[in-house]
């Protein structure tokens, strides 16, 4: 028996013990059962690994033992779950209810850990659930009550710090290193056309994610095989158009959601005669690496979405400098241990899903929240981490592509839905390209861009443009057809800060699966001045929800990209089955303005040389934040761009307007009238 082995009996045998009798003072007894027994249900899943079933088992099986981990999650249970932070605070008070709330959560994260036997990331948690266990229990012996809020929060942070070495080592070995395979033997080695294959990954598994699987495997092999062709050689192209050697590179990192195995299995194969091999690896749960609400990696369904949304910011109970520091410090190890790997990635293919009910999340004063010190560190390590990932797979080096499908929940009509997408994905780049190389000459020697709202939109904004110095050789926006962001349709560019000033307003958008109600956001000199929305009832929740998850806790960020979107079949497509506010960024933005706050879209690569079709190159990369890379390059980048759409139907007018005080209208009241654009009004009649 190896060492961890032995760790885990011990480990095994307290916490049955612990599930069957609780020696604590009264009020936690509850608590620690519950949650033993929580420990044993994915203990008992790890052993079922281990003994094969779930390549086995029948599918009623399967279901009953998926359902069984993640139902006391399901709206109703979640009321009385100690992962639920209000129910934990009320039962066990305010700060010990946080600590052992997020203690209930990071346990639940061991679920992954069952199904691929990864036994030393179980017995870490399981040996911290046990030592806290046994402070409650020795507090008792004592002939006290608890022990100190202080001794279990440091009990626990050491946890984190300590294991950020070996956690990190994981997670980066996962995404550079292709003998990390455990999802790619699933889609390659099962057989598809069964749905049983889905619970062999421990993720969350529902009837809607079946019927995707069941769809797809009902597609003969020449449409999917043309779906897979749409969405490599977007990924391949992208390479191309920006000169980049694809034969360089080694890995191609696949993100996709389950159900999509099918397809999936297909660009795998695309990749390898491309010379890449897949590294395909999960959306963590973990505080080791929560990335917000934002997932990143494959992933199931959300049993509950407001328990990922009240637990994305746990590490509120621990951050301080000096566990920024510890985590830099092992991150870059880890990329230094793998870094011949590293520079073998050639960067993400991203399949995006859109039709889930869409989520609007409570805030609960008992969820952790970062204090505003917290904040600033917090956006610290997200530049800094950025800046370590760079030194090792080069941004110049790398590139990326995102398509984008229905899933089951949008409703009856999901086929049709999908087909529809299809379409899209697919639409005639070059019809886009002709009508948007007219966009990009009408602005290329504007010096300035505004853009008005109506029907109650607010915004009213001047965007300055980069002035060329040769409109013949130069251009200022990008001829964006269908590569690495599908579908076509959009021109845009990254606007001169000083200058670009005024108010986006949108009635309701959706930016990384969070509703925004009348989302108001004020630029000067290109910067966030101020911003608010009407989620809430009180203004300083919707600042601090804006701030959050927006502005990902900087104080404020720059206007990255200005575009225009030119997808009007898409616009239509949504406005014909209702599911505007489904859509994801990725096709949201080609159906309108969009304005993206953060990093520009040619972060870290300001000087791979770009040309549009017409043979121009692209000059208007970079702006005075991003410039500053020259000088310090911890203030030019901050590892976000979130694109904020304005739909044709609240859009009054966009007018580029030029030196000699002479304009140009490019689109009224909704509607293209730029000379040699009006074929886009076309989907807008259509029945």
């Amino acid at each position: 028996m190896t060492i961890i082995e032995e760790r885990y009996e011990l480990c095994h045998e307290r916490i049955k013990e612990i599930a069957q009798n609780a020696e604590v003072s009264a009020q936690f007894q509850e608590y620690f059962k519950q949650t033993a027994k929580l420990v044993e249900r994915i203990v008992n899943a790890y052993k079922l690994a281990e003994e094969g079933f779930f390549d086995s088992a029948a599918i009623e099986e399967l279901r009953r033992v998926n359902r069984g981990l993640y139902e006391e999650l399901f709206d109703k249970n979640y009321e009385t779950c100690y992962a639920n932070p209000t129910y934990a605070c009320k039962m066990l008070g305010t700060d010990m209810g946080k600590l052992l709330s997020f203690l209930y959560a990071e346990l639940r994260s061991m679920i992954p850990y069952a199904f691929e036997k990864r036994l030393e990331d179980m017995v870490i948690r399981m040996e911290l659930f046990v030592e806290v266990y046994n402070m409650f229990s020795y507090a008792i012996s004592e002939e006290e009550q608890v022990p100190s809020e202080e001794e279990l929060r440091d009990t626990m942070y050491w946890f984190v710090s300590d294991y950020s070495e070996t956690t990190a080592q994981w997670r980066v070995a996962t995404q550079v290193d292709t003998t990390h395979d455990f999802a790619v033997r699933i889609i390659m080695d099962s057989d598809l056309d069964n749905v049983r294959y889905l619970y062999k990954y421990g993720e969350f598994i529902t009837p809607e994610i079946e019927k995707l699987s069941q769809y797809l495997a009902g597609l003969s092999d020449e449409r999917i095989q043309m779906i897979a062709d749409t969405y490599t050689e977007g990924y391949r192209i992208g390479f191309e158009k920006a000169g980049k050697p694809l034969e360089k590179k080694e890995t191609v990192d696949i993100r996709y959601a389950l159900g999509f195995e099918r397809v999936v299995r297909a660009a795998v194969k695309n990749f390898e005669r491309m010379g890449l091999k897949p590294v395909i690896y999960r959306a963590s749960d973990s505080i080791f690496h929560k990335n917000g609400v934002n997932k990143i990696g494959y992933y199931g369904a959300d049993a509950n979405k407001q328990y990922r949304y009240d637990h994305k910011d746990d590490i509120a109970l621990f951050l301080d400098k000096k566990l920024v520091n510890r985590k830099l410090e092992v991150l870059k190890l880890a990329y230094e241990n793998l870094k011949d790997k590293a520079r073998l990635y050639a960067g993400p293919a991203v399949i995006e899903v859109f039709g889930e009910e869409p989520f609007a999340p409570k805030t609960k004063a008992e969820a952790c929240a970062l204090s505003s010190e917290q904040q600033k560190l917090s956006a610290e390590y997200k530049g800094a981490s950025a800046e370590i990932v760079n030194q090792y797979i080069i941004g110049e080096e790398r590139s990326f592509t995102i398509i984008a499908f229905p899933v089951p929940d949008i409703g009856n009509r999901f086929e049709e839905i999908f087909d529809e997408t299809v379409k899209l994905n697919t639409l005639d780049y070059t019809t886009y390209e002709r009508i948007q190389a007219t966009i990009v000459e009408a602005l290329n020697t504007a010096k300035y861009v505004e853009i008005k709202g109506m029907n109650g939109n607010k915004t009213d904004l001047r965007v300055q443009l980069y002035q060329v110095k040769d409109p013949g050789k130069e251009a200022v926006f990008e001829n964006c057809v269908a590569d690495v962001n599908i579908p076509v349709g959009e021109v845009f560019t990254s606007p001169v800060l000083e200058g670009t000033n005024g108010k986006l307003f949108v009635s309701n958008v959706f930016l990384n699966e969070l509703e925004y109600r009348n989302l108001e956001i004020d630029f000067q000199d290109g910067m966030i001045a101020d911003y608010t929305c009407t989620n809430f009832e009180r203004e300083e929740e919707n600042k601090k929800y804006i701030k959050e998850n927006v502005l990902f806790n900087y104080e404020t960020l720059p206007m990255g990209e200005f575009a225009i979107g030119t997808n009007t079949t898409a616009y239509m497509t949504a406005k014909k089955y209702g599911i505007s506010k489904l859509f994801p960024i990725l096709i949201a933005e080609k159906t309108g303005p969009h304005f993206a706050v953060g990093d520009t879209c040619y972060s870290r690569e300001e000087d791979v040389k770009l040309y549009n079709e017409d043979g121009r190159e692209i000059v208007a990369k970079d702006n005075s934040v991003s410039l500053l890379r020259h000088t310090d390059p911890s203030k030019a980048y901050f590892a976000c761009h979130t694109d904020i759409t304005i739909p044709y139907d609240e859009l009054g007018a966009i007018i580029a307007c030029y030196e000699d005080g002479t304009k140009c209208t490019i689109i009224e009241n909704g509607r293209f009238v730029l000379e040699g654009t009006q074929e886009l009004n076309q989907a807008f009649d259509e029945p």
